[in-house]
């Protein structure tokens, strides 16, 4: 009698199971619209995913984008995911979390790992700029800033940029190696304040660097207020970087333009800019949608308008 009545919750069991994975099923409507969202165009992750997927006309202009498009920055996007079951955006991989559903690029997972081996294709630069030489707030916040580049060359950085989620540079070189070449950071920082910007998509990779260099550097003030790559530039060498809202160091999460490696037709010196890391950028959509894998073509018609259905992609 005990085995009928294990049996039998067996088999009640299973059926919920089928159950519920049905309902999960038909309860996503394919007929319905597809929401776009995107980031404005200053931001350096829609240039990232815009020129990955093969519609870089959309890079910088909304003119071109499906109607009824919405434009978040990425904690936006990301709560949208979480609500909109409709919807359709795309973070950094360094944002990604089990709220939404990350989808497959080409057949590729988007991980580190597919990253590193480069099989991931939606993939974009860290790229870090600071100022000039001499155009500083002051000399200890100069020393301090060129002791900040050289420990994004270490393997303490690569630890932090990869447990941040990012995928660092090859490194091969600790700080303990060469922090005797920068005697600011064995003095007392603590009066000294660093302003960091740009990416919003860096902010957390970046406030991970500060938060472990601070301590080996005399305890310095680090102050972040990412506003976007596109303020990079602007806040660190170009229009606004005498203004309250200037940076020592910027971050863009994209190439830096052309017309941002130099100032009034003078080229930066290459000591000014260069990359920390690696990132993937990620289609995602809400969870109980049953799509797990798009194509750029697939990408570039939902952001153009020419799919607007759910059922254009999935099929029942």
């Amino acid at each position: 009698m005990k085995k009928i009545k294990g049996l039998s919750l067996v088999i009640i069991l299973a059926l919920g199971f089928m159950l519920t994975a049905c309902q999960s099923d038909e309860t996503f409507n394919t007929d319905s619209n597809i929401t776009v969202y995107t980031r404005d165009t200053t931001s350096g992750t829609r240039a990232g995913f815009m020129g990955g997927i093969g519609f870089a006309e959309a890079e910088s202009s909304d003119d071109v984008l499906v109607e009824g498009f919405v434009i978040k920055d990425n904690t936006g996007i990301m709560t949208s995911m979480s609500t909109d079951e409709y919807g359709i955006g795309y973070v950094s991989l360094a944002s990604l979390t089990d709220d939404i559903k990350g989808l497959s690029y080409e057949g590729i997972e988007p991980t580190v790992d597919n990253v590193i081996n480069n099989t991931y294709g939606l993939k974009r630069p860290f790229n870090w700029m600071v100022r000039q030489a001499g155009d500083y707030p002051s000399q200890d916040v100069e020393d301090l800033v060129e002791a900040f580049v050289a420990f994004l060359t270490t393997t303490d950085a690569a630890d932090i940029i990869n447990n941040a989620g990012a995928v660092a540079l090859p490194a091969t070189q600790t700080w303990d190696d060469i922090k005797a070449d920068y005697p600011i950071t064995n003095q007392d920082n603590s009066t000294v304040t660093l302003r960091f910007g740009g990416s919003d998509s860096i902010q957390k990779v970046a406030e991970a660097l500060t938060q472990a260099f601070v301590a080996k550097a005399g305890n310095f003030v680090a102050d972040h207020d990412h506003t976007g790559s596109g303020d990079a530039y602007k806040r660190v060498v170009g229009s606004q970087k005498d203004e309250s809202v200037g940076k020592d160091v910027g971050f863009a999460s994209r190439p830096f333009k052309e017309t941002e490696l130099e100032v009034d037709g003078t080229a930066l010196d290459m000591d000014q800019y260069g990359q920390l890391a690696w990132d993937a950028i990620v289609a995602i959509v809400h969870v109980n949608n049953p799509l797990n894998n798009v194509s750029a073509e697939d990408l570039k018609k939902i952001y153009d308008g020419t799919y607007l259905l759910w059922s254009d992609l999935i099929s029942e």
